[in-house]
């Protein structure tokens, strides 16, 4: 079966105004954003000014835009509701997606000529629950990532005359669609609202109570590390016991490794999926152009050559960007051992984003760094048109607004360099100016230590076993290595910023966080933000603050 007549739309996040130009620069065909408060990502950059001037730019290249309006709203969400409804009448997006049902009929009542997508958080897994949605007035139905090949394939078949969409690539949940309260249960930070604290990509380790109550760590080494065995017993399968895979370090035992459905994409192409969703508004500019650049090109050449369509060179490109290694989840029906990562919830890559392009003068590239330059690296300039990367090999850089010269640059105190066309000699000047204008992305290789190489292979080799490529005992054989690599990593680290609610407040005001909205100690940062325009953060000498 194939369905041409239905071509796919990549449909990329914005979690910012300079997200969103690289992604539609990079060959989106539609992005998808919204303000902090009510689009399930406190962390967005994105302000109601900045909305404007995105759905501007998008439509001045002919992509669309979807806002988000997802959470699922308490009380105190309910008064927002007019203001940003009316925002959004005047902008006119190409769709607003909404999950509540209660929000649904808000927008009905008050904006009825907006259309309405119905967001993944509705765990919309069924041809019944798209036709329910299609009924009330929905013109698009994002499916949840559950949904497997063959029920996609059903639900296209019966619902014809709706839009479908589905998450091909990005971050996995480890609970349904997003529907977790272990953000909420450990941090006070709630997910449904777009405050989740990523709870599952936490280390974990088992502690043992003596009979006396008190807790001790049952630290493993080589003289006891045979003589335990980890399980968990689900109280009505008694004797049912299932294995926990952890040692001295801890578990990652929520972890999902990250969707791609890249391998198998041609399915969802043939079935005329209407459009194709990557997840990352809080991921960087760099993955926001490389994973556009990817489906891109890949949707492109399967459209113009179906029967000689491969996965295999972007994969290679999606290789680029950093990785928790990749998954295709739910495609098959049911998760794999391989669609988690027990080791480690690091995003990795031999590859780094090593600037933009900031401006092009007649004679020299201006970038704007983003990770330490030294003398010998080779940088790649990728194109947002076209396939043809070049290459350069730095030996010195230019302070572009001392004109200084040097041999390393420190992205810190965002740096820009000159780089002179007369360095490119064998392209020409006036191709150069052409083919890589300003937010042109540049990746140079990194240098990994040996756990993160190891890392590298062991994921590899998963996503080729759920392929029915790779070889199991080669996979416990890497996982070895990396278990053997890890053993000399450094341990002591620690996170700039709290991680779970009860280390504190960090000021932004998120909306799911429960210390912000009914500690006493916040009331008057709730008072201040409440006068503040929507999606605007508390700020004191460039600092957020909750309370002075």
């Amino acid at each position: 079966m194939s369905d041409q007549s239905r071509r796919s739309e990549l449909l990329m996040p914005a979690g910012s105004l300079e997200k969103l130009k690289i992604a539609v620069l990079y060959g989106a065909d539609a992005v998808y954003m919204g303000t902090p408060d009510l689009s399930l990502r406190v962390k967005s950059q994105m302000t109601l000014d900045d909305v404007v001037e995105g759905i501007g730019f998008a439509h001045a290249h002919g992509v669309r835009v979807y806002l988000t309006l997802n959470l699922f709203s308490h009380n105190k969400d309910i008064a927002k509701l007019p203001e940003y409804v009316d925002t959004v009448r005047k902008v006119m997006p190409d769709g607003l997606i909404v999950a509540d049902p209660g929000v649904f009929m808000f927008v009905r009542e008050h904006a009825p000529e907006l259309d309405l997508h119905v967001s993944t958080q509705a765990n919309v897994c069924s041809w019944q629950s798209v036709k329910f949605w299609q009924q009330i007035g929905a013109k698009l139905v994002v499916l949840g990532r559950e949904v497997s090949y063959e029920e996609l394939t059903e639900i296209r078949e019966k619902c014809q005359d709706i839009k479908l969409e589905a998450f091909v690539h990005g971050s996995m949940c480890m609970t349904y669609s997003g529907r977790c309260l272990l953000s909420n249960f450990m941090a006070e930070r709630g997910a449904n609202q777009g405050a989740c604290a990523n709870s599952c990509r936490w280390k974990y380790k088992v502690h043992m109570k003596l009979k006396d109550g008190t807790v001790k760590e049952l630290k493993l080494s080589e003289e006891n590390m045979e003589m335990f065995d980890f399980f968990l017993e689900e109280e009505m399968r008694p004797g049912e016991l299932m294995e926990i895979q952890e040692d001295e370090r801890g578990s990652y035992i929520l972890n999902s490794r990250d969707l791609c459905i890249m391998p198998k994409l041609e399915d969802y192409l043939k079935i005329g999926v209407d459009s194709l969703k990557v997840e990352g508004r809080g991921k960087s500019p760099y993955y926001a152009g490389l994973v556009a650049r990817a489906y891109r090109m890949a949707i492109d050449d399967w459209y113009d050559d179906p029967e000689n369509w491969s996965p295999e060179p972007y994969m290679k490109e999606l290789a680029t960007i950093p990785n928790r290694g990749y998954t295709l989840a739910f495609h098959e029906g049911r998760l794999t051992n391989y669609a988690h990562g027990y080791d480690n919830a690091s995003n990795v890559s031999d590859w780094e984003f090593a600037g933009l392009i900031d401006s092009v003068e007649d004679d020299a590239f201006v970038i704007s760094v983003k990770n330490r330059l030294l003398a010998g690296d080779v940088l790649e300039i990728v194109p947002p048109k076209g396939r043809k990367t070049i290459f350069i090999r730095m030996y010195e850089f230019i302070d572009a607004k001392t004109g200084k010269v040097g041999e390393a640059v420190h992205a810190g105190a965002k740096p820009t360099v000159r780089i002179p066309f007369s360095l490119f000699e064998l392209e020409d000047p006036d191709y150069l100016r052409t083919a890589f204008p300003p937010l042109t992305i540049i990746r140079k290789e990194k240098a990994l230590t040996p756990d993160e190489w190891q890392r590298m292979k062991l994921d590899q080799e998963g996503h080729k076993i759920e392929m029915g490529k790779g070889n199991p005992e080669r996979y416990d054989a890497k996982r070895d290595a990396l278990q053997t690599a890890l053993d000399d990593r450094e341990k002591d680290r620690t996170f700039r910023t709290p991680r779970v609610g009860t280390q504190g407040c960090c000021g932004r005001g998120c909306n799911g966080c429960l210390i912000f909205w009914h500690d006493p100690q916040y009331a008057k940062a709730r008072e201040i933000l409440g006068k503040r325009k929507q999606g605007e953060m508390l700020e004191h000498d460039g600092k957020t603050v909750a309370a002075e």
